[in-house]
């Protein structure tokens, strides 16, 4: 599990797309938490808003676009290694299991390194690391990488998770924030089953998402088990 995490981890730092993706997340970090006590100079924000003005940026890039990023590294994750035959060696190698828990490991990591980058560099503007924060965010890209992981698995060819992948990232979240806010009683009780709801709520109960990620992985492990190799 852990070589498979591993070489996940590397090989997602080679590609132009995770370089693309890093200059946004740390340019973005930058910038706004460099200019945020100008902008709280110029607009009249209530404490709580106030207090969060140097990591707002960084968090509407990743609630807005953090599932089309996650998409767009690895939604042939699994399916590629299918398509490859690679997958061959692999369970010869170790179960299938360690298999899908390693991508998931590799892929969480390298978003770790990338988030965490990112806080340090606010921290130096904002003269403190919201740990709360973090944890939201790192909890909200386990459950989009498990999805991540899970679309690969139900979808053997690259070329449809990657086309897939582009609408569910910028569809996701529009609906999912819509669900969250609406007050109709038809669809509003969805929002108790996406992360949105309790990222909102902005307490620990985001410790959900985090069981849902895992219901996530325990589905798309039990669809690889099943699935010829």
């Amino acid at each position: 599990m852990y070589v498979i995490g591993k070489r996940e981890f590397f090989s997602l730092f080679k590609g132009i797309k995770s370089i693309i993706i890093l200059i946004i997340l740390l340019a973005t970090s930058y910038y706004s938490a460099k200019f945020a006590n100008l902008i709280k100079s110029g607009i009249e924000l209530p404490a709580s808003e106030a207090e969060d003005i140097h990591t707002v940026s960084l968090m509407f890039l990743i609630l807005i676009f953090g599932q089309l990023f996650v998409m767009s590294l690895s939604h042939d994750s699994m399916n590629r290694e299918i398509h490859e035959r690679t997958v061959r060696f692999l369970v010869t190698r170790t179960s299938r299991t360690s298999i899908v828990m390693g991508k998931f490991l590799g892929i969480w990591i390298f978003w770790f390194v990338c988030v965490l980058t990112s806080f340090l560099i606010i921290s130096i503007f904002a003269k403190k690391f919201d740990v709360f924060l973090f944890l939201q965010t790192m909890s909200l890209l386990a459950y989009q990488i498990a999805f991540a992981i899970l679309l690969s698995v139900l979808i053997s060819k690259p070329g449809i998770t990657m086309f897939l992948g582009i609408v569910v990232g910028l569809v996701f979240p529009i609906l999912g924030f819509w669900i969250t806010l609406t007050s109709n009683v038809y669809v509003s009780w969805i929002k108790y089953i996406t992360p949105f709801y309790y990222l909102d709520l902005n307490n620990y109960t985001f410790l959900v998402v985090l069981i849902f990620s895992g219901i996530l992985l325990i589905i798309a492990n039990q669809i690889f088990k099943r699935r010829e190799c």
